[in-house]
């Protein structure tokens, strides 16, 4: 599948994006371009939506082949980087919107943790939310979406690339409050 002028244009603009540069204790340090951040190794930080249905399914989607980390990788949240002027709220409210096209909906925040491998080292808050509309997904950063259960995200993950990231925000969310 080949990756379309706009995926390519997205990605520029993305790794331009002024993020959050943090330490090891997630503590502010500046702001730099994402893609300075990921090459050079520094820490930033990242939200993770767990999106649910009322019936308690959860929204697994597959990332563009343009991403930067983990192309074309199933993901069990939407998310992203914390941009230079936000707060945790405020990113993950602004990429369930931009990712799934879903606003409106309270966002319950879980936790923060610390996330390191050598090509992906980011603090993360882990928030979900419950949505019974429809979504409207963002051509340039998601090709599909499915709400399934989380028993079959663990089994997908087994066989299916999975993005390491998000599923370690779904076992901490999973740990925190007992069962799902």
């Amino acid at each position: 599948m080949p990756i379309s002028p706009a995926e390519v244009a997205h990605r520029a603009a993305s790794d331009a994006e002024l993020v959050v540069w943090v330490d090891e204790y997630d503590q502010p340090l500046g702001a730099l371009p994402r893609a300075d951040l990921r090459e050079r190794g520094l820490i930033g930080r990242c939200t993770f939506i767990l999106l649910f249905n009322s019936q308690g399914l959860l929204c697994v989607h597959r990332r563009t082949l343009s991403k930067a980390l983990y192309p074309g990788f199933w993901d069990v949240a939407a998310g992203g980087m914390v941009g230079a002027d936000e707060s945790y709220a405020e990113s993950a409210g602004r990429e369930l919107e931009e990712e799934l096209g879903v606003s409106g909906v309270p966002l319950r925040f879980h936790e923060r943790f610390y996330f390191d491998q050598p090509d992906n080292r980011m603090w993360c808050a882990v928030f979900s939310a419950v949505w019974d509309g429809a979504l409207r997904l963002q051509p340039e950063e998601v090709i599909e979406a499915r709400f399934v259960t989380v028993a079959q995200a663990e089994r997908d993950s087994a066989t299916l690339p999975y993005c390491p990231d998000s599923l370690a925000a779904l076992q901490r969310y999973k740990a925190g409050l007992g069962t799902v």
